[in-house]
């Protein structure tokens, strides 16, 4: 059974190679963000003979096609998801480096507000929060 990424690639008309059907089940299977290096990790242990820099090129595709987003959650790596008509936004644990996502119509509006008061329409946006869990010592890193 095709994994919904390579539903969408099929929508979108890209070529799916055997290596590419990996790449795209190891993204769709997967429940966090992961790194290139990760992707690349899990890819193998289904196929020996995936690159990394096939790994490599195949995200770049994917990305380009908008199958898949892009994230930069202050780390130096760069993340994936797979790309939902659904919106969400992300609450990263500075201790932990766990990635909560989250939604909340509340701050939906306010953000639409926001923009409306300085005379914009929003049309997009993205949010990446960055906390530790209450009640433990703070981490000293600087995302505001």
């Amino acid at each position: 059974m095709p994994s919904r990424i390579e539903d969408l690639c099929a929508q979108k008309g890209l070529k799916m190679t055997d290596q590419r059907r990996v790449i795209s089940r190891v993204l769709s299977e997967s429940t966090d963000h992961p790194d290139v290096e990760e992707v690349h990790r899990r890819a193998v242990v289904i196929d020996p003979r995936i690159s990394i820099a096939t790994v490599y090129r195949t995200m770049r595709l994917f990305e380009d096609a908008q199958v898949i987003e892009r994230l930069d959650f202050g780390d130096g790596r760069a993340r994936y998801e797979e790309k939902r008509d659904e919106h969400h936004d992300h609450l990263i644990n500075l201790q932990t480096g766990e990635v909560v996502e989250f939604t909340s119509e509340e701050l939906e509006q306010l953000k639409s507000t926001i923009a409306r008061k300085l005379g914009y329409e929003l049309v997009g946006h993205r949010l990446e929060l960055y906390g530790v869990p209450l009640g433990r010592q703070t981490v000293s890193q600087d995302n505001s």
